[in-house]
């Protein structure tokens, strides 16, 4: 499995573009997963529903299945949030998981950036940022793609992923 992240702010249409990306990877022939990170409270799940109920009433994890797919809730119930290695290990074996998010992790990521976000890019204090995908001209010497070149986009990703050893020690060297 290889690894490459989609870092930017809020707003910046990190999730747009992955799944503009997605498509153009299975085309050519890639399965792709994706961890996407929340920096709030969210819920996968239906309030009033089966699994929904088995969650709120202290499960620690539910799992749904059917014909069509199947999911794994796990309810931290005031444990910490699990590192990203942590969740890269959880992953079903992929050619690319894309991660989306964890813009302070040291992984490759792709920086999106927009102007009109009123934020300043994250490439000049990021060391992991290894190429930007924007819509307007940035000065830098890191790989720039314009945000709507989906092939251009794609072409970056699996230019700098990396295994997911190479995450996976990197977080060991970190500790």
């Amino acid at each position: 499995m290889r690894v490459i992240g989609i870092a930017g702010w809020s707003g910046a249409g990190k999730t747009t573009l992955i799944s503009r990306v997605i498509p153009h990877l299975r085309q050519q022939g890639l399965s792709v997963s994706v961890i996407k990170h929340a920096h709030h409270e969210f819920d996968v799940d239906v309030p009033g529903k089966d699994s929904w109920v088995h969650r709120q009433s202290g499960a620690e994890e539910v799992l749904v299945s059917s014909g069509r797919r199947w999911a794994l809730m796990h309810e931290l119930r005031g444990a910490a949030e699990p590192e990203l290695p942590e969740l890269l290990k959880k992953m079903s074996p992929v050619d690319l998981v894309v991660i989306e998010g964890f813009k302070s992790e040291p992984h490759p990521k792709i920086e999106v950036y927009r102007q009109a976000g009123g934020k300043p890019p994250l490439f000049p204090n990021d060391p992991a940022i290894v190429g930007i995908a924007t819509d307007v001209a940035i000065k830098t010497t890191l790989p720039v793609v314009h945000v709507d070149d989906i092939p251009a986009v794609a072409a970056m990703m699996r230019k700098y992923a990396v295994g997911i050893d190479d995450v996976l020690a990197e977080s060991v060297s970190q500790a």
